[in-house]
């Protein structure tokens, strides 16, 4: 009777189950965007799996239907692995399960860092193809491009963050990556790019959505991907539309949300902001300032930082003026007012 109720509660520790309460207790002090996107990864991916006791989860299974994700998704595939190892590591440690099937899978090759920076030519075809496009994707992108803040954070912005001047926006630290709170300084088109919008309601309450981009009132913005594409899109009929433009002012295809906090850090750096400047920008907690300094260095250099996204907004406009290629005024959607 004793081993048979022991054995029914196995069988009740389903992946499904496993993955919530992994949630709720490893993961119930990491960053607010992981807690919510690693169970999510693992619960799309394994979908067919979600019902099945995890204690009868193979390695064969595993490696087999990672070697699929391969195939296709390289970078989410090396995720899910890694996410998989973590979360049956925990269990095996609280014994919920007699073994971890994703410790002796093998994954080929290794997760690269990207170097891409964009070129001037692609900061000011990035810029007129988000001028191009409604919101709430349009001023989005566009906000992304002068905070260099994280795609999700962006995303998630909520009106009441924002100072009632528009000057600062404030990050609690439960929607950081680093869980640390963070200031962020609102460059001078950042402003009028929230000065032009409104809250959007919420069709439940009727009341303002606290989002600052939202499709729905209800959630933020979400589809990234898709997004990314449509403004790939538009770069591409932009550029098509410039007759006589040389090649290499035509916009590369080949960069992602986050290479646009990589490109304003290497042009602070060529405008002569300090590493430790721009690490306070972008909220990296390890930095040109490291060790025994980083324990003890209290000063948040709020002033330097503002002036670095000044610098990198003036930046911005300066290139679309000079060098950018401008869209056709007839195709021009004005952002949501």
């Amino acid at each position: 009777m004793e081993r048979q109720t022991a054995q029914a509660a196995a069988d009740a520790l389903t992946l499904g189950v496993l993955i919530t309460r992994w949630q709720d207790g490893a993961l119930r002090d990491s960053s607010a965007s992981y807690r919510k996107d690693a169970p999510a990864s693992l619960r799309s991916s394994f979908a067919g799996l979600l019902d099945r006791p995890a204690r009868s989860l193979t390695t064969m299974e595993m490696q087999a239907h990672l070697d699929d994700v391969t195939l296709r998704y390289p970078v989410m595939a090396r995720r899910l692995h890694a996410c998989g190892r973590s979360m049956f590591g925990w269990a095996e440690k609280r014994n919920l399960v007699p073994g971890n099937p994703f410790s002796d899978v093998v994954m080929e090759g290794r997760e690269t860092s990207r170097e891409h920076v964009l070129t001037d030519a692609e900061i000011a075809a990035v810029w007129n193809a988000a001028g191009s496009m409604p919101y709430p994707f349009g001023p989005f992108v566009r906000l992304l491009l002068l905070t260099l803040q994280r795609r999700n954070e962006v995303a998630g912005m909520r009106w009441a963050e924002i100072s009632p001047d528009r000057s600062t926006w404030t990050l609690p630290g439960g929607r950081v990556k680093n869980s640390k709170g963070h200031i962020v300084h609102l460059s001078a088109p950042a402003q009028q790019i929230l000065a032009d919008l409104q809250p959007v309601p919420d069709p439940d309450t009727g009341m303002a959505s606290p989002y600052v981009f939202t499709s729905n009132g209800r959630s933020p913005v979400s589809g990234f991907s898709k997004a990314k594409k449509r403004v790939g899109e538009v770069m591409a009929a932009q550029a098509a539309e410039s007759a006589g433009k040389k090649p290499s002012a035509l916009p590369e295809q080949d960069w992602r949300f986050h290479d646009l906090r990589r490109t304003g850090t290497t042009v602070m750096a060529r405008l002569g902001v300090g590493h430790h400047i721009a690490d306070k920008v972008l909220n990296h907690v390890e930095g040109a300032i490291k060790g025994v300094a980083a324990i003890y260095q209290r000063h948040d250099y709020l002033a330097e930082r503002a002036a670095a996204l000044d610098a990198w907004a003036a930046y911005v406009l300066k290139v679309v003026k000079e060098g950018g290629i401008e869209p056709p005024a007839s195709n021009v959607v004005p952002l949501r007012r």
